[in-house]
């Protein structure tokens, strides 16, 4: 099977020019097909303020009401996403810029409303990606950048969680692809002990990760990130790596340097 990288970057690095350029350099020098999933969370916070819309968050996730779903599909499907694709193609990278209503790629459903009303937040709909689609432009080796945000069918766009974007897509993929999904973020890794940055678990498996969990050595902010791992291991996707955007080359090689899940 062929290797496919399926690649979701945070905000801290999109919200600094030269971290992002150093990244996007990285990325471009990646020899495979490879899909980048963006966030852009605090452009959208900051856009927002200048255009007199409040960002309102619950447990920290954005509350997105008609004026916020307009925010966001401009700041991500179009501002962040199109930065993103020009510096990419300043660097020869002939990269496609996606949203996930382009090409069908993404269907989502609104979140149904129980103590909270998220507002227009999509939940992926997995057995709705449109995998053909999203092959044809992989088989012509475009590289794919995504926005974290989908559509109802009905014409509704949704606002949706970007780590939630990356692993439905390698989940979907893992069928055709041998797919490796990659966390890049301000760490090196999953760290055993919060305040030694150096202190990066190498290789967790299910049995790592039950004994972590019982001695509570995982903090709140990982959490999520390592239960979407394991949840598309259990789907198909061979293997899941966090670790620092700075060591992206490092870990689309054998020899990673953050924390491999599988």
């Amino acid at each position: 099977m062929e290797q496919l990288f399926v690649i979701k970057i945070g905000g801290n690095v999109i919200d600094d020019e030269e971290n992002l350029a150093a990244f996007l350099q990285d990325f471009t020098s990646i020899n495979a097909k490879k899909i980048l999933v963006h966030g852009g969370g605090k452009i959208a916070t900051k856009i927002g303020e200048q255009l007199g819309i409040a960002s309102n968050y619950v447990n920290g996730r954005r509350i997105t009401d008609e004026a916020t779903i307009d925010l966001v599909t401009m700041v991500y499907g179009g501002l962040v996403n199109k930065k993103i694709v020009a510096k990419l193609q300043s660097m020869q990278c002939h990269a496609i810029g996606l949203t996930g209503a382009d090409a069908n790629i993404i269907t989502a459903v609104k979140r149904p409303v129980k103590e909270i009303d998220y507002g227009f937040v999509g939940d992926v709909v997995k057995e709705k990606i449109g995998v053909k689609n999203l092959e044809a432009l992989l088989v012509n080796n475009f590289p794919l950048v995504v926005a974290p945000l989908t559509h109802d069918g009905n014409g509704q766009m949704l606002n949706t969680n970007a780590d939630t974007v990356a692993s439905s897509l390698a989940v979907a993929l893992s069928a055709s692809y041998n797919v490796r999904l990659i966390y890049c973020f301000e760490k090196k890794g999953v760290l055993e002990n919060i305040g030694d940055d150096d202190s990066v678990i190498t290789l967790i498996t299910k049995e790592k990760y039950q004994q972590l969990l019982h001695e509570k050595k995982l903090f709140d902010g990982i959490l999520p990130k390592i239960d979407n791992a394991f949840e598309a291991i259990n789907s198909g996707v061979k293997e899941v790596l966090i670790g620092h955007a700075n060591d992206l080359l490092q870990n689309v090689t054998a020899n990673t340097k953050g924390t491999l899940i599988k």
